[in-house]
Formats: C-alpha cells, sequence, structure tokens
C-alpha cells in the first residue's frame, strides 16, 4: 500500500485520537456538540486518514511530562556507553601509572593521583549535565562528538607519519 494514511486504525490508534480530543476540548478548543461528534467519528474511524480528519484543524498537543521524560531517559540510555567508553579511555594513563608505581616498590606518595584530575572532571561535569536539575543533553552529545572526531583526526595524522 503505497499511501500510510490508508492503513486501517487499531483500537490503540482509536483510543489515543479520542484523547486527544479530550485535551483539545479541555483546554477550550472544542465545544460539548464537537467533542460529541468528533468522538462518535473516532469509535466508527477504520483508517488513519479518517483519524487524521478528524483532529485536522486542532493544533499539535504538547509533549506530555510523561512523554518527555521517556525521551529524557532514552536519549541518556544512549549517550551513557558513549560517556563510559570515553571515560574509560581516560582512565587508563591512571591504571598505567598505578601500575608501575606499584611495581617500583610503592614508596612515597601517591602520585599517579594526580593523573585522576582530568577524567574526574571531565566525568563529574558531563554526569551533572545528563542527571542535574537541568539537563544538557546535547551539550554532552556535542562533547562526545568533538572528542571523537579529535581522536580520528589524531589517528590519521598518526597512519600518515608512519607512511614513508
Amino acid at each position: 500500500m503505497s499511501d500510510p494514511r490508508q492503513i486501517r486504525a487499531s483500537d490503540a490508534d482509536r483510543e489515543q485520537a479520542a484523547q486527544a480530543l479530550r485535551e483539545h476540548f479541555a483546554a477550550g478548543r472544542l465545544s460539548d456538540d464537537e467533542l460529541s461528534e468528533r468522538l462518535d467519528g473516532v469509535y466508527g474511524a477504520t483508517t488513519m486518514q479518517e483519524l487524521e480528519h478528524l483532529r485536522g484543524d486542532l493544533p499539535p498537543l504538547p509533549a506530555s511530562p510523561l512523554s518527555r521524560r521517556a525521551e529524557l531517559e532514552q536519549r541518556r540510555a544512549e549517550l551513557r556507553p558513549q560517556l563510559l567508553q570515553n571515560a574509560g579511555g581516560a582512565f587508563a594513563p591512571f591504571v598505567i601509572c598505578t601500575v608501575i608505581w606499584a611495581a617500583s616498590g610503592a614508596s612515597g606518595s601517591f602520585w599517579p593521583a594526580w593523573l585522576l584530575i582530568f577524567p574526574v572532571l571531565f566525568l563529574g561535569g558531563n554526569l551533572w549535565r545528563m542527571y542535574g536539575p537541568a539537563p544538557q543533553l546535547d551539550r554532552v552529545q556535542a562533547e562526545l562528538q568533538r572528542r571523537h572526531r579529535h581522536a580520528g583526526h589524531r589517528a590519521r595524522h598518526r597512519r600518515r607519519r608512519e607512511l614513508p
């Protein structure tokens, strides 16, 4: 079927359309009679096009707090593995230096701790941006992409130097 609007509407589609009409009624966009008439049309609709026609003159509803929260959680779930991978790479020098410090007798102060400053600042700042009171997921994603591009640029430069 070439036109997706000709797809048959499910009970869930009709219920979602009816709920949207009720919200428009609550916002004052529909009268009692209009709501009743449109609800009858919704429950009698067989295609998605018929449902769209019943809502055609109404503006889109703003996203509900529940759907905004679900979208926020989904974006966090997408960013989390990238952030952990990036942070894991930043902790590698600390681990290497800690092994060297331990292999050399572990005497004196624990100097590898100084290497923790940068990865902890990176990870802490991004965790605050992801889970803080005003999430800035676009900023976290942009920083991770910038770091990824920078790492790719370094690898290409290194390969060019190695070529005879």
